[in-house]
């Protein structure tokens, strides 16, 4: 069984299963715009991750336990195959995932993963510390959520969501993610895979989307024209149409 993670279930039950996985400091809740463009027959479990929103008790400790976790949760919610999008954050579980457990995935769509190491880390994670209280400020917020591209409709939850987060969630997710590198296994994975990056993204996410896109035969590779760091949010209708193409 999976830990305390919060998972909310939309459409049919019986329908083609996807796994939509937020990034950092975010929640769930991100997903809304695509789901207004998805088929309702579609069954979609939205979990949040440790130490983010509603799951934010739990802290955030490491990519692999996460994954487990979410492995956890799909076998717990029956045999069916699943397609697991991911972004960001989410995007290297997603990655993560299909390469430890091609037996639950079958389709992936990778978006803005970064997959190759930021340069001294250990600087970036202890400016980090030193200014992790600047989540929980509401203007420094409201500045992060315009980098994200959060509609106003939206800016609440994301208000929340930075307000909740500790301190300590917030550096071991950070963490993780500016040391992800290609696993191993990704290279076999044998379901079909996208890897999406906005042509407007630092290069550091375009040329890791195309070490993703390198390292696994068969897969597409598709950079978003004018498209920064938020394609879930700033194009949800072109992402729900290379879903259901894929």
């Amino acid at each position: 069984m999976s830990r305390c993670m919060h998972v909310e279930h939309h459409g049919d039950r019986q329908g083609p299963r996807v796994l939509l996985l937020h990034g950092g400091g975010v929640g769930g809740w991100m997903w809304m715009p695509l789901r207004e463009h998805l088929d309702h027959r579609t069954h979609l479990l939205i979990p949040d991750l440790p130490g983010h929103d509603r799951s934010a008790q739990e802290p955030y400790s490491s990519h692999d336990d996460v994954v487990r976790d979410l492995a956890s949760i799909l076998e717990d919610d029956g045999p069916s195959p699943t397609a697991v999008v991911g972004f960001s954050l989410g995007a290297q579980l997603a990655v993560l995932l299909a390469a430890v457990r091609p037996d639950l995935v079958d389709r992936v769509v990778v978006i803005s993963a970064q997959a190759e190491p930021t340069p001294a880390p250990g600087l970036t994670l202890g400016l980090l510390r030193a200014t992790s209280g600047l989540a929980r400020v509401r203007w420094f917020a409201r500045l992060q959520a315009k980098e994200l591209f959060v509609p106003p409709a939206l800016l609440d939850d994301y208000l929340r969501t930075s307000a909740a987060m500790t301190a300590q969630s917030l550096v071991a997710a950070v963490g993780e993610n500016i040391r992800f590198t290609v696993p191993d296994g990704w290279s076999a994975f044998p379901g079909r895979a996208l890897i999406l990056a906005g042509s407007r993204e630092k290069s550091l996410l375009r040329s890791s989307a195309e070490a993703l896109h390198s390292a696994l035969s068969g897969s597409a590779l598709e950079f978003v024209p004018d498209a920064g760091h938020g394609i879930p949010l700033q194009q949800p209708g072109l992402l729900a149409e290379r879903l259901e193409q894929l």
